[in-house]
């Protein structure tokens, strides 16, 4: 086994990367407090492909130094909006058509395997501040919540690995 060396990965460029279709998913970032997890959180969502991420409230915005250390470039790759508050990021979405989701742990979910998103459809993934989660009123806008299944002790995840398993479990059920 060998590793494949940087220039035969066949990267695209930032130009035919914007210029190609996304993934009908887009990031909420709701007061995301460290800049490293919303740089790494750009990271997947160039890996990915998706559409955009909004970022909320105390949410660091590019071009900030924690960002630039964990997204490597991808900020110039992944379109961007900010918003004072996840709840005007939330009802613009629903007002142009998406479904959107909270990350979280609530009385009504739905487990994440479970969840099967259809083709036709555009959906946002709200993702909340790493001690308090979705801000209650967002929540209270979203569709529903996706819960990501957990089995240790702390039943809690760092938000940039919540949001890479999310999106991948977004990406594999879209591929079935």
């Amino acid at each position: 086994m060998e590793k494949i060396s940087m220039e035969n990965l066949g990267r695209m460029s930032v130009p035919d990367f914007k210029s190609r279709p996304k993934l009908p998913l887009v990031l909420v970032l709701d007061s995301v407090r460290s800049g490293l997890n919303v740089g790494s959180i750009f990271r997947t969502a160039d890996a990915f492909a998706l559409e955009r991420i909004l970022l909320c409230g105390i949410t660091a915005q590019h071009p900030h130094r924690e960002i630039l250390k964990t997204a490597l470039g991808s900020t110039d790759s992944v379109d961007w909006e900010y918003f004072p508050h996840a709840s005007e990021a939330v009802r613009q979405l629903k007002n142009e058509g998406y479904e959107v989701f909270a990350i979280e742990q609530t009385s009504q979910k739905i487990w994440l395997q479970d969840f099967a998103p259809q083709n036709e459809k555009k959906y946002a993934f709200v993702l909340g501040n790493e001690v308090e989660g979705v801000d209650n009123e967002t929540l209270a806008l979203c569709d529903g919540a996706l819960e990501i299944p957990q089995f240790g002790t702390k039943h809690s995840l760092n938000v940039a690995v919540a949001a890479g398993i999310v999106t991948w479990e977004f990406v594999r059920a879209m591929k079935e």
